[in-house]
């Protein structure tokens, strides 16, 4: 059986319903396992860092920082070159190498967190390895955008991100409870001895690179024999390379920094914010809340947009981003007094869903936005209006996959931004106003080119 469709126009209502829609939606629920995956891989490292110090690594509380943020590093950097795969390879060849390449970095964090004395520079590797698993999220957007009619891009898309950034909640759901238990029983190595004041128990940290490698496998399988090539989708770097002189690309890039760009980084740094505001609070019975709500909001919010248009919905979501971050302003503990957990945790899941409810809906935006410019770029005849629907298509894939990468730096930017605000004022409060005024950025950007009345491109 032939993996390439040499046949592909969801735009023509006849071929979506008899052909289209079947073969669309098998490689969205084959694309979004992986994506989880992938997710998971990238994220891995925010709970393992955890409970290193307790099992006899002996890294500095910075070490530990630079472990966590270096996979949302790599992973964005990685992301500006996956966006451009699938067109050069094909979705269903890069999906399956992708989620292939989750495995080294999941069975090197296995093998190397059994040994307190694994070299630092050994662990930095592998946290930049981890990011594999960020740089899938803009091929596999970029993959499944091509599959889908412009009217259910927002919902497609929306499920594809918001399902594959569950990964993020699963891995710190499910690593601090499988490194509790032998789960591999004599395969999976010994124990370590984890310590903390008089409490000594038994911990097998290394299942939380093992656990997935199962999952990973699977995946791989199953995008190699039932995802598709689409044939017209095919084109060169150079091809692609055209986005660069959109300045709809670069709009679209500041917005989604805005929205996904603090769903990651709010998600990497959750954990160690929480523990250092509130010393009580044990963070992994919470962090995973945060993340879940976000990816969630995602589909909803590209089912939304759907509806009403992405533009409407971006623009409540980032006046109500910064009402948020207010609001935890004011549940913050004020020179190591007061403070108030509930609120705290409250308005960080009110950022988080609003986080997600964005990504859906400025992936709702992009797609428009190029088909729209195109239309108005191309003549009358039907020859250039197809001619426009497939230079549209491909572009907006590229700047999908591109804004995917750019967003991403915000899963290091945020936590790093704490610790800077720490270091230079005693606190995370110039952080967090930082954020406001970055989002009302977002919302005078998106208002004026995508929102207003007489909006540039009205979406």
């Amino acid at each position: 059986m032939s993996h390439i469709l040499n046949r592909w126009e969801p735009e023509n209502a006849e071929f979506w319903q008899q052909q289209g829609k079947a073969v669309a939606r098998r490689n969205l629920w084959i694309s979004i396992p992986a994506l989880m995956l992938a997710f998971v891989i990238w994220q891995v490292w925010s709970v393992a860092v955890l409970n290193m110090p307790n099992i006899g690594f002996g890294y500095s509380q910075n070490q530990l920082f630079w472990l966590a943020a270096l996979p949302a590093l790599s992973g964005a950097t990685l992301r500006i070159f996956y966006s451009f795969m699938v067109p050069v390879f094909g979705g269903r060849k890069w999906t399956a190498l992708s989620t292939a390449s989750l495995l080294i970095p999941a069975i090197g964090i296995g093998f190397a967190v059994q040994d307190p004395n694994t070299s630092y520079i050994t662990m930095v590797v592998l946290a930049l390895l981890c990011g594999f698993g960020g740089g899938n999220f803009s091929s596999s957007m970029s993959n499944i955008s091509f599959f889908f009619p412009k009217a259910e891009k927002g919902t497609a898309l929306g499920l594809n991100a918001g399902l594959g950034n569950l990964g993020v909640s699963l891995v710190q759901f499910v690593v601090p409870l499988v490194i509790t238990m032998g789960v591999f029983g004599a395969f999976g190595g010994d124990p370590q001895t984890w310590i903390k004041g008089a409490v000594h128990k038994k911990m097998w940290l290394q299942n939380a690179g093992f656990v997935w490698v199962p999952f990973i496998v699977l995946s791989t399988v199953a995008a190699w024999l039932g995802m598709n090539d689409i044939a017209s989708a095919r084109a060169s770097f150079a091809d692609q390379v055209v986005i660069f002189r959109r300045k709809h690309n670069w709009l679209m890039c500041w917005l989604y920094i805005g929205t996904f760009g603090s769903f990651i980084g709010f998600s990497a740094g959750f954990p160690l914010l929480m523990k250092g505001q509130f010393p009580d609070v044990d963070p992994t019975k919470y962090v995973f809340y945060g993340p879940l709500v976000g990816a969630l909001a995602r589909p909803v919010g590209g089912w939304i947009a759907d509806k009403i248009g992405g533009a409407k919905v971006t623009q409540a979501v980032f006046v109500l981003m910064m009402l948020a971050v207010g609001g935890v302003l004011g549940f913050l503990p004020h020179a190591g007094q007061g403070g108030n957990f509930q609120g705290f945790f409250a308005m960080f899941l009110c950022l988080f869903a609003l986080t997600g409810l964005g990504n859906g809906s400025t992936f709702m935006q992009v797609p428009v936005i190029f088909l729209t410019l195109h239309q108005r770029l191309a003549g009358k005849g039907e020859a250039a209006q197809k001619q426009a629907q497939a230079d549209a298509t491909r572009e907006a894939a590229a700047v999908l996959g591109f804004s995917g990468a750019i967003g991403a730096y915000g899963g290091f930017f945020i936590p790093k931004s704490y610790g800077t605000s720490i270091a230079m004022t005693g606190g995370v409060e110039a952080a967090l106003y930082a954020f406001i005024l970055f989002y009302a950025s977002c919302v005078l950007i998106n208002w004026w080119f995508y929102a207003r009345q007489n909006a540039e491109i009205r979406c």
